[in-house]
């Protein structure tokens, strides 16, 4: 037997050996063991990324061909997208703005929670986009030759200098060819297990500033309910996406900005951010995201003796609507004691219209409630 041949029979035994296990672990998962489904979803998530990213490798070698492969990434995202969809039952959805993911050359940025965020680039990565990324994951077999084909920006975040130097390449490509980007400017995963995010870097401002071009920011809502790697948990689930185009550098166009201008930029994107991460916490598919069991919505505050009578009567009369109503009235006022308790300071007018968007889907939930009860069969 030759050295091809043995190899070749040890890849068929390891990958025989790694499905069977993976579906021995989802078998114990649909009998409720969460420890099952955690690593059943996270043995399927890594062979969901060899293989896309093995054909993202024969995508941007077949693509250079052409002079096409700066959309090779937005092949092979798409790719992982549907692939994880079917594999896991874990989806991101875009809730607003899929507009502006058409600005091009842009500098996209997001917020780095785990590395299922590989799967929400999946779900909203524009074409002729790049990705950025620490220069250890080029010698990453599969992933990382990819990478390399297809024009990833790789950073040492050891060295300033080369780090320096690789935005200015960036910046001289995107001026070229229209080419976006896209960096978590966190730099690492924070895994959080609440709306929050960790200190921003400069270097996705410094990018944006010397190539002249907008900031995009994509905030995904707080998805520990779906995947927790503290808890173990990683379960099916839909993921809300929100993207909203930066207006700080409208009204300044960017060849009149300079380095100095780096840190204003980017204490407005972080906040415009944050604020767009808690909203979209209150949110009902946010709730669903962040929390595991809707039991854990926190209690209706107790009535108080100071509440005027006509608002007892008020709450008296929506109680009497049954436990539909109430557990409407119990979205609205978690939603509202998280808008109050974090004290989001965007201005009026994104919490008002939060609000509205809220008042609207609840109005929505309780209509569809309302036909399925009207279909319902009575008995004789």
């Amino acid at each position: 037997m030759t050295l091809i041949d043995t190899l070749v029979v040890a890849f068929i035994r390891f990958f025989a050996l790694y499905v069977g296990l993976t579906s021995s672990l989802f078998s114990m998962s649909y009998l409720g063991n969460t420890t099952a489904s955690f690593f059943a979803r996270l043995l399927t998530s890594y062979m969901a990324l060899a293989i896309c990213a093995l054909f993202g490798v024969f995508a941007a070698t077949n693509m250079r061909l052409f002079d096409a492969h700066r959309s090779s990434q937005w092949a092979t995202a798409r790719a992982f997208k549907y692939t994880m969809r079917i594999a896991t039952s874990v989806q991101f959805k875009i809730v607003g703005g899929k507009e502006h993911l058409n600005i091009r050359p842009a500098v996209f940025i997001g917020n780095h929670q785990t590395a299922l965020d590989v799967l929400m680039l999946g779900t909203i990565f524009p074409k002729n986009c790049s990705v950025t990324a620490k220069k250890s994951l080029a010698r990453t077999p599969f992933l990382g030759w990819f990478m390399s084909l297809s024009g990833t920006i790789f950073i040492d975040r050891a060295n300033r200098s080369t780090a320096l130097r690789a935005f200015e390449g960036a910046a001289e490509e995107m001026k070229k060819h229209q080419q976006s980007v896209f960096i978590f400017p966190e730099g690492t995963r924070s895994n959080a297990e609440k709306p929050e995010l960790l200190e921003f870097k400069k270097g996705a401002f410094h990018l944006a500033i010397q190539a002249g071009v907008p900031i995009v920011p994509v905030v995904t809502g707080c998805y520990s309910g779906v995947l927790s790697v503290k808890q173990w948990r990683f379960r099916g689930g839909d993921i809300p996406v929100k993207v909203q185009k930066s207006t700080v550098l409208a009204p300044i166009p960017t060849e009149h900005l300079g380095p100095e201008d780096a840190n204003e930029l980017l204490k407005y994107t972080k906040k415009l951010m944050l604020a767009n991460l808690k909203m979209l916490a209150g949110t009902a598919i946010g709730r669903r995201a962040l929390a595991p069991d809707p039991s854990q919505l926190p209690p209706l505050p107790p009535a108080k003796t100071s509440i005027s009578s006509s608002t007892s009567s008020t709450a008296s009369s929506t109680a009497a609507k049954g436990t539909s109503s109430g557990d409407e009235l119990r979205e609205k006022v978690v939603t509202k004691e998280i808008l109050k308790d974090q004290q989001v300071s965007v201005g009026a007018e994104s919490v008002e219209e939060a609000e509205r968007e809220l008042e609207k889907s609840t109005a929505e939930r309780v209509a569809e409630r309302g036909e399925a009860d009207s279909r319902a069969p009575t008995d004789m």
